[in-house]
């Protein structure tokens, strides 16, 4: 896929990652809908905002019609609740599942087909290294990501045939507001979207786009000694 004379819809666009990731689209000259929950807060030029809260269907099947021309799908929109499994409000658990999870996979249901009808294109979900490693501190965010990179294969291959490629993008933690209490190492995500999107050009299923997750990746083959080592 070439990015220039695409239009796209990017989720959550109106801060952090999804905001440098509609910047860099708009960039390499792409039409690009910036999703967000309150379009006023959409402050990037260039981009044309849309009222979207992945959590809504009306609000996202009103999206999908105003935004019918889409050739390339990015969910970014998330949050990061903290919560733990054990003793969190289950309700929060829920919310992380309902907007990873369910959220994205309404927003697949209702844009996959506007997609096969122009023509074909792309859906990168932007997934996490805590997809396929977690701890106590995250368990409902990284359960809530390994659900969604299990939908993000399933539709990989449901999809494929009618034209639309459905890559996900593995990352650890950015330098952006979602981790401004996290001390360890950050990626810049201005770079990471520049590798997102060189990702998406080059017709990739999975972007790994950080050392934190070729790391993870290359220990998946390892099996619990190798992902969780402090186990006793």
């Amino acid at each position: 896929m070439k990015i220039a004379g695409r239009t796209a819809l990017v989720t959550g666009a109106n801060r952090g990652f999804g905001r440098h990731l509609a910047a860099e689209l708009v960039a390499r000259g792409a039409t690009v809908y910036a999703g967000a929950r309150n379009p006023d807060s959409v402050d990037l030029p260039g981009v044309t905002p849309v009222r979207l809260d992945i959590t809504d269907p009306d609000s996202v099947a009103a999206a999908a019609e105003l935004a019918g021309d889409v050739t390339l799908l990015v969910n970014n929109a998330g949050i990061s609740t903290g919560a733990d499994l054990l003793d969190a409000d289950p309700a929060t658990i829920r919310l992380e599942m309902e907007t990873h999870y369910f959220g994205t996979l309404s927003v697949v249901r209702a844009f996959a087909p506007r997609i096969v009808a122009n023509g074909g294109g792309t859906i990168l979900n932007i997934l996490s290294a805590l997809s396929w490693v977690t701890f106590p501190g995250v368990g409902a965010y990284g359960a809530a990501k390994a659900a969604e990179w299990s939908m993000t294969n399933a539709l990989r291959a449901q999809l494929a045939d009618r034209g639309v490629r459905v890559a996900g993008l593995h990352v650890g933690y950015m330098d952006t507001d979602m981790t401004a209490t996290v001390t360890a190492p950050k990626s810049d995500p201005v770079e990471i979207a520049r590798i997102a999107v060189d990702g998406i050009e080059a017709d990739r299923y999975e972007i790994v786009a950080d050392e934190t997750s070729r790391q993870v990746l290359a220990g998946l083959s390892g099996g619990v000694a190798a992902l969780y080592p402090d186990l006793p």
